[in-house]
This record gives C-alpha cells, sequence and structure tokens, in this order.
C-alpha cells in the first residue's frame, strides 16, 4: 500500500509542479499545462501505480476537466491510422498461434540446417526474422512460438535448467534473447513502441516514416548483427554439445506430428506474404500500411483462420490503442500549440557551442543505458523518445540520422537486462542463464550493437540519403 502511494505521489507532485510554475516566455499557457498533464501520465507510466490504460483515461479526462483540451480532440489519438496498424498486426500474429504456421516455419529450418549448434541457433534465428514483420508482440513471437521450440530441442539434448544447461540450452536461449532485440529493431511493426515513435515523430516534426522506409533503413545494420549473433555467443558462452543432427530429428517427428499444411496455414502464409509484398512497394502502389494490415485481418476473419472472438480476446491490440492513442493525442497537441518548436529551439540555443556529434553520441548512450532503469520497451520510449531527439535535433544533428538511430535502439536494448521487456523475464524464468550472465552478456552485446548501428548503420543511411 505504501508503494502504491509512493507511486501516486511522484507524478502528481511533478505534474502540479509544472502547472503552478511559472510560464516561460513563448509558451501558451494551455501547452505548458498540457505539458504538466504530459509528464506526470509518463512518469505515471514508470511509477506504475495502476495500469498504462488506466492512466490513459485518466489523462484524457483531466485534459478535458481543466479545459486544457475539448474532448473531442482528447479523444482523436484514436483515429490515428498508425495505431490501427499495429491492432491490426497483433491480429496477424493471432493467426500465426492459431494455425501454428509459426512453429511449422521453425521446425522447418531446423530439419533442413540444424546439424551444427551454430547452424541450430542460425535457424531459430531466421524463424524469428521470419515472424518479426508481422508480430508486434516480441513476447508473442519469442516468448510465445520460439521459447518453446528452443525448451524443446534443449530437453531432447538432455539440457536442462538444473545441472546441465550449459550442454546447449543456456547458448540457444540466449541467441534467441539477442535475436529478438535485433528483430524488433528491423520493422516498424515488429516491436509495438515502434508505430507509436513514427506517430510521435509525425506530430511532433511533422515527417512520415514509412513501413519500407524503416525496413530499408534497418536492413543492413540488422542483418549484420544477426549474423554476429550466434558466432560471438559461441565464442563467449559456447554450449557443450557440438553436434546437433538429433535436432533434426526432434524437427521431423514434430513435422510429422502436425501433419501436412492446414487450410488455416495455407491462408496464413498467403496473407502474410501478400502483407508483406503491399508494405514493402507501399511507395508505388500508394496503399497506405494501415489499409493493407486491416486487409489481412479481413481475410483471416472472412477465412475463419481467425474469429471475431480471437478479436475481441486480443488484448495486447486493445491496450496498445488506448495508451498509445492518448499519448499521441497529447503529442500532437503540443505541438500544435508550439511547446515542441518551442523546446528545439531553446535546446539548440543552449547548446549552440556544442557540435552535433559529440552531442548525438552522449544523447544515444544515456538514452541506450538509462534502460537499465525501465521495465518496459514502451514505457522508455514514450517517456523519452521525442525529448531526446528534439535536444539531438537542437544541437544540429541530421534530422533522419537522428531519428532513425533512437527508433532503432527502443529494440536492441531488449535483451539488456532479465527484465528490460516482454521476452527477458519468460526467457530468464527459463533458468538457463543467470542474472550475473545475464547482465554480463546484455552489456558486450549493447556494446556490438552500438558500434555496428552507429558506424555500419550511419554510412548505410548516408547511402540511402538519410543525412
Amino acid at each position: 500500500m505504501k508503494n502504491k502511494l509512493i507511486a501516486w505521489l511522484i507524478p502528481i507532485i511533478l505534474g502540479v509542479a509544472i502547472w503552478f510554475m511559472p510560464i516561460p516566455e513563448g509558451v501558451k499557457p494551455e501547452a505548458w499545462h498540457l505539458f504538466a498533464i504530459f509528464v506526470a501520465t509518463i512518469i505515471a507510466f514508470i511509477t506504475g501505480p495502476a495500469s498504462m490504460g488506466t492512466l490513459s483515461i485518466l489523462a484524457i479526462v483531466l485534459t478535458s476537466l481543466t479545459g486544457v483540451l475539448k474532448i473531442g480532440v482528447a479523444l482523436s489519438g484514436f483515429a490515428n491510422s498508425t495505431i490501427w496498424l499495429i491492432v491490426a498486426a497483433f491480429l496477424l500474429s493471432r493467426g500465426f498461434i492459431n494455425t501454428g504456421l509459426g512453429q511449422r516455419i521453425a521446425y522447418i529450418l531446423i530439419k533442413l540446417f540444424g546439424k551444427s549448434p551454430i547452424r541450430l541457433a542460425y535457424t531459430l534465428l531466421v524463424s524469428d526474422l521470419i515472424l518479426a514483420p508481422a508480430t508486434p508482440s516480441n513476447t508473442a513471437r519469442t516468448g510465445g512460438v520460439v521459447y518453446p521450440i528452443t525448451r524443446s530441442l534443449a530437453s531432447a539434448f538432455g539440457s536442462e535448467p538444473d545441472g546441465t544447461r550449459r550442454k546447449i540450452g543456456a547458448y540457444l536461449v540466449q541467441v534467441i534473447s539477442q535475436t529478438s532485440g535485433v528483430t524488433s529493431a528491423m520493422f516498424m511493426t515488429s516491436n509495438a513502441p515502434n508505430p507509436m515513435i513514427v506517430s510521435l515523430v509525425a506530430a511532433s516534426f511533422g515527417i512520415a516514416m514509412s513501413w519500407g522506409g524503416w525496413a530499408i533503413a534497418g536492413l543492413v545494420p540488422g542483418i549484420v548483427s544477426l549474423l554476429l549473433i550466434p558466432i560471438v555467443l559461441y565464442k563467449l558462452y559456447p554450449p557443450e554439445i557440438t553436434d546437433t543432427r538429433m535436432a533434426q530429428d526432434h524437427a521431423e517427428k514434430e513435422l510429422e506430428k502436425m501433419g501436412p499444411f492446414s487450410f488455416g496455414e495455407k491462408i496464413m502464409l498467403i496473407v502474410f506474404i501478400g502483407c508483406l509484398v503491399l508494405w514493402a512497394t507501399g511507395t508505388i502502389t500508394k496503399i497506405d500500411a494501415t489499409t493493407v494490415a486491416l486487409l489481412g485481418v479481413v481475410v483471416l476473419l472472412l477465412t475463419g483462420v481467425i474469429s471475431w472472438s480471437d478479436v475481441k480476446k486480443e488484448q495486447g491490440a486493445w491496450d496498445t490503442l488506448v495508451w498509445m492513442g492518448t499519448l499521441i493525442a497529447l503529442a500532437t497537441q503540443l505541438s500544435k500549440l508550439g511547446f515542441i518548436p518551442w523546446l528545439a529551439d531553446v535546446t539548440g540555443a543552449a547548446l549552440g557551442g556544442v557540435s552535433w556529434v559529440p552531442a548525438l553520441v552522449i544523447l544515444f548512450l544515456i538514452y541506450y543505458y538509462i534502460h537499465y532503469m525501465f521495465a518496459s520497451l514502451s514505457a522508455h520510449a514514450a517517456a523519452l523518445y521525442i525529448a531526446f531527439t528534439t535536444v539531438a535535433i537542437g544541437c544540429g544533428a541530421p534530422v533522419m540520422l537522428t531519428l532513425y538511430l533512437f527508433a532503432f535502439a527502443n529494440g536492441l536494448f531488449l535483451p539488456l537486462t532479465h527484465y528490460a521487456s516482454g521476452p527477458a523475464p519468460i526467457l530468464f524464468g527459463s533458468g538457463y542463464v543467470s542474472q550475473p550472465e545475464w547482465w554480463k552478456l546484455g552489456f558486450i552485446f549493447s556494446v556490438i550493437y552500438i558500434l555496428v548501428w552507429g558506424s555500419i548503420g550511419s554510412i548505410w543511411w548516408k547511402v540511402l540519403g538519410l543525412w
């Protein structure tokens, strides 16, 4: 009870303090008061006195009761098309789970390529990569599809959490943990915070980040990172087993149990490929990414691959809709009222003597490693993304370089700690990797990712003309 009271008091006191502070010159009163409510909401997301959905609705009510925003304006975020993209992507991922297509893909890859630990690791990695574009819940993707397969493979080799974990189980668990972070960074629809970032960027900076543009920007540094994961882990955290042909036999038996491709799997595969093609060619076809995703959902509903009951039960989708809709509405109005441009001008003037390169590096490192204090990727992005990118851009950092760099970080620091994201507690809870090992490997890979995305990524984005 005491902890909950403190969790409420911190955002309330901070919000009230900002509300009654002298309003800076150049800021409208309604913008400053909206900023107070926005900050209090974000801090409440972090302290967690109630669910994010509850806090979001409370924020909407407060903006209306205080006269800061009209209720229609406060609710306008729920009409944002990018939010509905993520909702539709959640529903598409339900099709993978219902049909078992995700498991089949993984077992097929293991049967074909899994005869050594590194090759087995790459098959699990590729399985996650294939599922990522249409699975915004990395918890469902990694924790619900890839991990159960990994766990069954470890058991098949006699690798259990108690005493035999280093045979192969610990190695594979770390592989899929690191993979989940990279794949979550690579696609707009592979991580719940990513579409929110896109909407916040549009609201705050007036810049549209497309699905295809995001995927192309993340392609080269993402592939390089994925290629390094099994090899680096094999050197730093090697499995005791060196021959995994038994995994191929295990996969073959599982495929036999599954039988031939079902009708639902075939439909799901067609819809999945169709969505990927249309998302990737959106700039040519002019078909909006949200329209494509909703079309895919309609096909799955009409063919019975998912039911309306599945839609109603997809709690992650509707929870995301509520809190993302609220944040986007508040951020949009902050920009319209002139607060974000004012903040950019002020920070730029205050740091006018600092070169943008060291400023960007320092800000990025702080943004990355402050995730040790967060247990949610979404809360981290909601709290800090716009603030940090605004300051960096105010220092003169190239706009698109900054926006993508910080956006990709929101996936990359997923494996940093055993509580850093949804999949982390599931994988850590398996008992295969100790906490000191998890933190040590998480830090080592954080350095690898920063070097890869900061160097190779920057060069690739220069080639693409993003800065």
